[in-house]
């Protein structure tokens, strides 16, 4: 009678579904030493990150208590969290809730209250936490997965700087399979996140190998038809053209189509300071740079993608030039002869492309031949997921996989489309998924028997997160295609090369926890930045509550250092020691659609102000009752004056409409130097908007300028004149007359200028309303459109 193979060891703990989690001693390894210390867990896709997260959180839980907080960068794999901790965790399903865009603030807000467990995406929190929706103080451990995004901007940093300013007891834990190129990035990271602890697993080391396979990575060599390169090498010729007039203007050194991407940046900014200078051919070459790029991205198309990808781009091209707002790049660009050769070859190449070919036959060998179950192949163009999910169809069971939105001229999927689609996947209804980078970080992919990548990538990340789709279970094996003499092989070079940087680089950050705080840069925030008592220290009086981590970003001085008894004197103030506003609370309402920009974000990092979240019908930010601001960038403000939506003009008038102190700010500089518009055609925008609707115009140097500015005007509104912020503007305020203007101005919106002439003519309110269209055309100022638009108004039957 065979032996039966004993079942593995599973882990026992009061939070932790029983006979659910394997014991492996790697991640109790991890798991022992992040619950100690906030740490930066990097083991290789497939090892079970999420485990480790898991047994720290549940040892937080039953330690400390208060709620744990999980934040991954897309909605699947939010989804997919979720689903695991609700059948490893022993806590009630309705306490692991799952935070996405698609629940409402309001809803969000009850549920935090509630919840045990969060998982969400970084966007949702950041919102909520500067729409003072949420505290993180009762948090006592988060976890960032896929932590290696957590640079520039992104919102992970927003939130690691919040969480550890307001929590009673963080920790943090920071996942990632492929944390950084190199030793400079991974300690950003770990700074970004106030990271001091780095674990490291690689495939080599003794507890983690009996749970890895070995995964063969291979390239193919393709070579391209004599047809295609045709094709490419008539639309280099129009590149190398473009590049001759741009050569001529002293911005471009070569004409070699095959130009680095630093150097068509370097040519871009040169191009700028001929602008900035007021010298025309700064703005005939900007075009013709920006028709460069364009056909760049149809040669990558053609070598790296396949002919059907460039003829839909061409088909986009040729759309795009027919609107009425066309760039002259796009115009030029289909009207040239040679592209339009280009166009047509393109259009009557009827073969198979090599990478088509190679594909169907690495497919067949894999599902066919070998008995293969799955196969993920992955692309860069959402137009090459559809068109080679059409052509596998033909031979396999295929499925697309690609991510919300509309890029490229091709639909998305929603959420529910990508989890069914998982799903199915898993379950074994298909054998091929054909992806988009969407399914690259971190998903529960299930076991693959071959990884294709249709073109290389040129980022080691990126190249392991895909990697790490197979070997999980068995010997999995990776194909890289590359079409010869293209970027295809630049790309393949760099991505190996970053790869192998990347490793040594882990490999030497094992074990340097003690070194990290000395690697980190000096220059740059410190971990002890986060530390609230660390950061009120240095000496002054103002006790714990002085200051806060995020008070302000560096060389920002806060409200007191506009007060009429500062010292000119003294020596400026340090960020850390930024003295915060006073009283009782300023309060600030943001814009939603403002987050883009980091203004909202910074003042809610501030003691003493609560900024609130909304969609709002006039202007940026609400400071008070009667001041409101709409914040323009400098080329916004031009841009506004010659085309849009809604005219600067427009957005003012609806402002002071129901404000009495409308602001307008202007943020940047060159304010003369946008666009080709004439000086003083912006000097009289400028004045119209003072003389004409009553606006104060204020220029700040940058967002950090503008967000000191609003926190003044806010602090100023409220503190010293006592006034409440009103979304809806002033109550009772108005005079009669102001009321009347109001009334008339809202019809049609045809702006106060037009009411005030409207009203002085006819009378009164009442008059306007019943004058024909031939008394309204007597109005100076009332032309024959608006007459007819006053009257559709006024005189049709309520469509509601």
């Amino acid at each position: 009678m065979a032996a039966t193979e004993e079942e593995p060891p599973t882990i026992d703990h009061p939070l932790l579904a029983p006979g659910v989690l394997e014991r492996r001693l790697y991640q109790l390894r991890l798991a022992g030493t992040a619950c100690e210390d906030d740490t930066l867990v990097c083991l290789p896709t497939g090892l079970g990150k999420t485990t480790v997260s898991l047994l720290v959180t549940a040892r937080r839980l039953e330690e400390v208590g208060g709620t744990a907080l999980l934040l991954a960068p897309t909605k699947p794999l939010v989804t997919q969290h979720a689903e695991f901790y609700r059948e490893a965790l022993e806590v009630p399903d309705e306490e692991i809730v799952v935070f996405t865009g698609e629940v409402s603030p309001d809803d969000r807000a009850q549920l935090w209250a509630e919840a045990t467990v969060v998982m969400a995406t970084p966007q949702v929190i950041e919102n909520d936490l500067v729409g003072s929706r949420i505290s993180l103080s009762d948090v006592t451990h988060i976890t960032f997965d896929e932590c290696h995004r957590a640079t520039g901007d992104y919102a992970y940093n927003y939130i690691a700087e919040r969480y550890h300013g307001d929590a009673d007891d963080p920790l943090v834990t920071g996942m990632s399979a492929s944390p950084g190129d190199d030793e400079e990035a991974i300690l950003e990271v770990c700074e970004n996140l106030g990271i001091g602890e780095v674990e490291v697993m690689t495939e080599e080391d003794a507890d983690v190998d009996e749970f890895t396979h070995d995964t063969e990575v291979e390239w193919e060599r393709i070579e391209l038809p004599d047809e295609v390169l045709a094709i490419r090498d008539a639309l280099n010729e129009v590149i190398t053209d473009r590049l001759e007039k741009l050569k001529e203007l002293g911005v471009a050194r070569s004409t070699q189509p095959d130009q680095s991407q630093k150097d068509l940046n370097r040519m871009r900014a040169e191009l700028q300071k001929l602008i900035n200078n007021d010298q025309s051919e700064g703005y005939s070459g900007m075009s013709v740079h920006a028709e460069v790029m364009k056909l760049r991205q149809a040669v990558t198309l053609v070598e790296t993608q396949s002919v059907e990808a460039l003829r839909r781009y061409f088909e986009r091209q040729r759309n795009q030039a027919k609107t009425s707002g066309a760039s002259k790049a796009s115009q030029r660009l289909v009207s040239d002869p040679k592209v339009r050769e280009a166009m047509r070859k393109a259009e009557s190449f009827d073969e198979l492309h090599p990478k088509y070919r190679k594909t169907r036959m690495l497919l067949a060998e894999t599902l066919g031949l070998e008995g293969g179950d799955r196969v993920i192949v992955f692309t860069e163009s959402r137009d090459t997921a559809e068109a080679l999910t059409e052509f596998l169809n033909t031979s396999f069971d295929a499925r697309r996989f690609v991510g919300q939105g509309d890029r490229e001229g091709s639909d998305g999927m929603t959420q529910i489309q990508q989890q069914e689609t998982l799903d199915a996947f898993r379950a074994g209804e298909f054998e091929v998924l054909v992806s988009t980078s969407v399914a690259e970080e971190g998903l529960d992919v299930p076991d693959v028997d071959l990884v294709l990548f249709y073109e290389p990538v040129p980022t080691a990340i990126r190249s392991i997160q895909r990697k790490g789709r197979t070997g999980r279970q068995s010997e999995g094996r990776v194909v890289v295609l590359m079409a010869e003499d293209t970027r295809d092989e630049a790309y393949f070079w760099i991505s190996r090369r970053r790869e192998k940087e990347m490793e040594s680089e882990l490999r030497e950050l094992k074990g340097m926890a003690s070194e990290l705080e000395e690697e980190l840069d000096d220059a740059q925030q410190s971990l002890s930045a986060f530390d609230a008592e660390a950061s009120a220290g240095g000496g002054g009086d103002g006790g714990d509550d002085a200051t806060e981590s995020a008070n302000g970003t560096a060389g920002q001085p806060g409200l007191q250092a506009f007060a009429p008894d500062d010292d000119p004197d003294e020596e400026p103030v340090e960020p850390s020691e930024t003295p915060v506003p006073e009283g009782e609370g300023i309060e600030v309402v943001a814009d939603s659609r403002e987050m883009d920009a980091n203004i909202a974000r910074e003042l809610s990092k501030r003691e003493g102000i609560e900024v609130r979240l909304e969609t709002l019908e006039v202007g940026d930010y609400v400071l008070s009752d009667r001041a409101v601001v709409e914040r323009k960038s400098t080329a916004d403000f031009v841009d506004s004056l010659v085309g849009g939506d809604r005219s600067v003009f427009e957005q003012v008038g609806a402002m002071a409409r129901g404000y009495g102190r409308p602001i307008v700010v202007v943020e940047g500089e060159g304010l003369y130097e946008q666009r080709d518009i004439h000086p003083n055609a912006v000097r009289g925008a400028l004045s119209s908007l003072a003389v004409d609707f009553g606006a104060s115009v204020l220029r700040t140097e940058d967002e950090a300028d503008t967000t000191e500015l609003l926190a003044v005007i806010a602090g100023r509104e409220q503190d010293a004149s006592d006034r409440e912020v009103s979304v809806h503007g002033e109550k009772g305020a108005k005079t009669l007359g102001e009321q009347q203007e109001y009334v008339v101005s809202s019809i049609a919106e045809i702006g106060p200028v037009t009411a005030r002439a409207l009203l002085s003519e006819l009378g009164s309110v009442e008059a306007v309303m019943d004058a024909s269209e031939a008394e309204l055309r007597d109005v100076e100022g009332v032309g024959e459109v608006t007459a007819e638009r006053i009257r559709e108004v006024v005189g049709s039957e309520y469509a509601g």
